[in-house]
C-alpha cells in the first residue's frame, strides 16, 4: 500500500479472565495479539472521507465537516462513528482517503473495536489532534455506545490500545487504573488458539444488551431490598453493591437476576486469583480459572451457542490446552485457548475432526488460527 502516507495496525484482543463484567465496572484481563486490522490512509484537505475495504464490499464516502449522519447499517458506520465521537470534542477539518483490511474472520475478537480505534487514530492524525491512550480508548468506546448502539464497557478498547507483547493487561474498569504485567520468566511458552465456530453474529442484535440490562436490574433489586439509595438505571452497576449484600438478597431475587450477579462476583474473585497466578508463572492455574470463567458464562450468564459450547467441551479433552473460554460476548463467534505450542497440530486435528463430526454444515467456515501476544494499536 505504498500509495498511502500512513499505516496503522490495530490488533484484535482476547480476554482470558474477566468475561461480561466490564459493563458493570468489574476487573478484567486481556491480551492484544498479532492479528488485527490494517488501515492505510492519506489525509485529505477538504474534509472528505473515501474508504475501501479488502474485507467487505462497497465504498464509503462522507464529509467530516458536516453533521453526523444516521447509521447506514454497513461497515462504513464505524468510520462515521469515529467521526461522531471526535466531533464532540474537536473541530475536524480534514478527512482521510484509505483502505482497510482485517486479517481474521469477524466474530468474538472485538474486530469492531479494533476498526474504531484505527479510525479514531487516523482522523486524529489527519487533524493534528494529540490523544492520550486513555482518550483513544474512551473516544472509541463512546462511538460504539452512542453511535453503533452497543452498551459496552472499555475492556475491548483497553486491550487493543494498552496491550504489550508477552504481557497481561489487568484493568479495573471502575477506577480505570491498570497494570501491564510481564510474563514471569518461569512460565512455560504458550500461544493463543482462536477457534471460529463458523457461525457469525452481530452483538447489537444478540442478547448482549439484554444481559447488560439484567445485570443492572440485579443491582437495583439488591439496593432496593437493603435500602441503599437508588440511582438511574443507566448509572447503576453491580460494582456498586458489596458481595455481602448479594449473599443477603440472592434468594429473594428472580433467579435469572441472581445468576447474573453470581457471575459478576465469582468472576471478580477469579480475576484476582488469575492475576496472582500470572505473576507467579502458574499457567496451569491461570488456564483452569479461564475454564471456570467459561462454566460461569454458560450457567450463570447464560450465553454460548450450541456450537461454542461444543468447542469448549472438546477443548477440555485436548492435551496441550491450559484453559480457555468463549471470546467476546459468547453468543456465536469464537472460543480462545492458551495452548502448548508443541501440541498445536494435535490440537488442530482433534478439535477439527470432533467439531465437524457434530456440525458438518460448518466445514467451509470453521477455522483455527494460532497467534502470539503483541503490542497494542500503533503507527507502523
Amino acid at each position: 500500500m505504498e500509495n498511502y502516507k500512513y499505516h496503522i495496525f490495530s490488533p484484535y484482543r482476547v480476554c482470558p479472565l474477566g468475561a461480561h463484567v466490564d459493563h458493570q465496572h468489574g476487573l478484567v484481563t486481556g491480551f492484544a495479539f498479532d492479528k488485527g486490522v490494517d488501515l492505510w490512509f492519506t489525509p485529505t484537505q477538504d474534509g472528505s472521507v473515501h474508504l475501501k475495504s479488502l474485507t467487505f464490499e462497497g465504498n464509503v464516502n462522507f464529509d467530516v465537516t458536516k453533521p453526523s449522519q444516521v447509521k447506514e447499517g454497513n461497515w462504513g458506520d464505524y468510520a462515521r462513528g469515529a467521526k461522531y465521537a471526535l466531533k464532540k470534542r474537536f473541530e475536524l477539518r480534514r478527512g482521510i482517503e484509505g483502505v482497510i483490511k482485517g486479517s481474521l474472520p469477524v466474530g468474538g475478537l472485538s474486530s469492531s473495536a479494533a476498526v474504531l480505534i484505527a479510525y479514531v487514530m487516523a482522523l486524529a492524525k489527519a487533524n493534528d489532534i494529540t490523544l492520550s491512550k486513555m482518550e483513544v480508548i474512551k473516544t472509541a468506546s463512546q462511538a460504539e455506545r452512542e453511535y453503533i448502539g452497543l452498551t459496552n464497557g472499555i475492556l475491548d478498547q483497553a486491550c487493543i490500545v494498552l496491550g504489550e507483547k508477552d504481557s497481561l493487561l489487568f484493568l479495573d474498569t471502575d477506577s480505570e487504573q491498570y497494570r501491564v504485567i510481564r510474563k514471569n520468566p518461569r512460565m512455560p511458552e504458550f500461544e493463543l488458539a482462536i477457534i471460529f465456530s463458523g457461525l457469525t453474529r452481530s452483538l447489537v442484535s444478540s442478547d448482549y444488551n439484554l444481559r447488560v440490562a439484567e445485570c443492572k436490574t440485579a443491582a437495583w433489586n439488591m439496593m432496593a431490598y437493603t435500602g441503599m439509595p437508588l440511582k438511574a438505571l443507566d448509572k447503576t452497576f453491580l460494582r456498586d453493591v458489596p458481595r455481602d449484600i448479594y449473599e443477603q438478597t440472592k434468594d429473594r431475587m428472580p433467579e435469572r437476576f441472581a445468576r447474573r450477579a453470581e457471575h459478576f462476583y465469582s468472576e471478580y474473585k477469579r480475576v484476582r486469583k488469575g492475576v496472582t497466578a500470572w505473576e507467579t508463572g502458574n499457567l496451569e492455574l491461570f488456564g483452569k480459572l479461564s475454564y471456570e470463567s467459561c462454566e460461569s458464562s454458560i450457567h450463570n450468564y447464560e450465553c454460548g451457542s450450541e456450537e461454542l459450547i461444543a468447542i469448549y467441551n472438546i477443548m477440555r479433552g485436548c492435551e496441550g490446552i491450559y484453559g480457555g473460554r468463549f471470546s467476546g460476548a459468547g453468543f456465536k463467534g469464537a472460543c480462545i485457548a492458551l495452548v502448548d505450542p508443541s501440541k498445536k497440530e494435535q490440537i488442530r486435528e482433534q478439535i477439527t475432526s470432533e467439531y465437524l463430526r457434530m456440525f458438518p454444515e460448518y466445514t467451509d467456515t470453521f477455522e483455527i488460527h494460532f497467534c502470539k501476544t503483541d503490542d497494542g494499536a500503533r503507527f507502523v
